[in-house]
């Protein structure tokens, strides 16, 4: 069975730019079908790295750096990134009942989206099994008796896609649409992080990946959050042998 990485991170233990909404998505030949041929277990570790990860600060002093490279956990197959991202979003119900909460819903998405897009590319696509990452609106089952507002759970998959085969992240993004539609923007843009390969948590409340969200919305990837992933973007991908 797959181990399934949380937003907490508990499974562990441990662009540009994205298309309007209204939007048809245009499929791009990266972001084809995707046919699973095995499903692997994401076991946490920390892969090699192609630039130093500095120790972490001594507890009770004060965060420090530009980043929080250090808080990042990998996989045995190495980092869960790629350099372009294929996402499916669930439409709307179309329910007349729901439109008003179903548009929030997608807006607070669309905005989240648009600023991970700033950093790496972003695909829409209208089928979910042409996508890595998946958003669902739904609020996410209990955990350990504990409700959460977002979730994202991680797989590692061999797939065939345009006629070859490689192993690729996939996840699954629960977002809650019963909040606020700052708190659901602030939500997605954390799980989001996530989903892109950030699992980790910064320490700083005002990092959109804080582990304690502070006492406003976080909107915008902050300085923090912009070093931390591009320093994960410059580090080697999944490999399907996995490191000695």
């Amino acid at each position: 069975m797959p181990l399934r990485l949380a937003s907490r991170l508990m499974a562990l233990g441990l662009g540009l730019g994205t298309l309007p909404l209204a939007a048809q998505p245009q499929e791009s030949s990266t972001c084809g079908p995707a046919s699973v041929q095995e499903v692997l277990r994401p076991t946490a570790a920390r892969p090699p790295a192609v630039s130093p990860v500095p120790p972490p600060p001594t507890a009770g002093d004060p965060p420090t750096g530009n980043d929080y490279r250090w808080q990042l956990r990998g996989t045995a197959y190495g980092w869960p990134r790629l350099d372009r991202w294929c996402v499916w979003v669930e439409p709307a119900s179309g329910e007349a009942a729901a439109a008003r909460w179903d548009r929030a819903w997608l807006d607070a998405v669309d905005a989240a989206l648009a600023s991970w897009g700033e950093l790496v590319p972003i695909q829409r696509v209208s089928q979910p099994d042409h996508a890595q990452v998946r958003l669902l609106r739904r609020r996410p089952p209990l955990r350990g008796g504990r409700a959460s507002h977002g979730r994202a759970e991680l797989q590692l998959v061999v797939v065939q896609r345009q006629g070859q085969r490689q192993l690729e992240p996939q996840v699954v993004v629960s977002i809650s649409p019963g909040q606020r539609p700052t708190a659901m923007q602030a939500t997605a843009l954390h799980e989001l992080g996530h989903a892109f390969g950030l699992w980790g948590h910064s320490e700083v409340a005002g990092d959109a990946m804080a582990a304690v969200p502070g006492a406003h919305p976080v909107l915008e990837l902050s300085p923090r959050d912009r070093a931390t992933f591009l320093w994960l973007q410059q580090q080697p991908g999944l490999e399907l042998a996995p490191p000695p």
